[in-house]
């Protein structure tokens, strides 16, 4: 995984330059900082969203917003795990507005360790309401759901996404050591909800 503070080719120097140049009102500089981080905004996106255009979206906003507040950026060598918190709160947000009635992702269930075969509830289609695969499906979302912000996105980032404990902690703004008891709490806390299924 490349380090979210720069590309292959490009110093930390350089995207302080960036950082400092969009924040005067260089568009083209910040338009440089999105190509750096499009693929991994969209990519953690949609690891909680579960959906490509629903992950676009949220991540084309937390671009929006990020060139907004770059402000309130205390240390612009840390542009790129302050965008990804962006990212993931705008996610998290998403994800809480349809809670009520979306189908838990293929990604959700393999979260869980769950292997579902693809039903139609995991492509968002309507499924039998004795279904025992879509009663799984709407467990696993609200065992996700019930999973504490911190936790969920600790166990998405690493556990799905693979990004390392550490770059998972900067993105989480907290110690490499919390993000270990998140994952473990959170598995935990999803095994604990699906043991009947389990």
């Amino acid at each position: 995984m490349p380090d979210l503070r720069s590309q292959p080719g490009e110093s930390s120097s350089d995207e302080v330059d960036l950082v400092g140049r969009a924040r005067a009102g260089d568009v083209e500089a910040f338009g440089r900082l999105v190509c750096r981080y499009q693929r991994r905004a969209v990519s953690v996106a949609y690891r909680l969203v579960g959906n490509v255009e629903d992950a676009s979206d949220v991540s084309q906003d937390a671009f929006v917003r990020a060139y907004r507040s770059l402000s309130q950026l205390d240390d612009p060598a840390c542009f790129g795990g302050w965008l990804m918190r962006v990212v993931c709160n705008l996610a998290l947000n998403f994800r809480r507005a349809r809670a009520g009635r979306a189908a838990a992702s293929l990604d959700d269930a393999m979260i869980a360790g769950v292997n579902l075969r693809p039903t139609r509830a995991s492509r968002g289609e309507a499924e039998d309401d004795g279904s025992r695969s879509g009663e799984l499906n709407d467990a696993i979302l609200a065992g996700l759901d019930q999973l504490p912000d911190k936790q969920r996105l600790a166990l998405v980032l690493f556990s799905v996404e693979g990004l390392p404990q550490k770059q998972v902690a900067e993105m989480l703004d907290c110690s490499v050591e919390l993000v270990k008891w998140s994952v473990f709490q959170a598995r935990k806390k999803l095994k604990e909800h699906l043991a009947e299924y389990l």
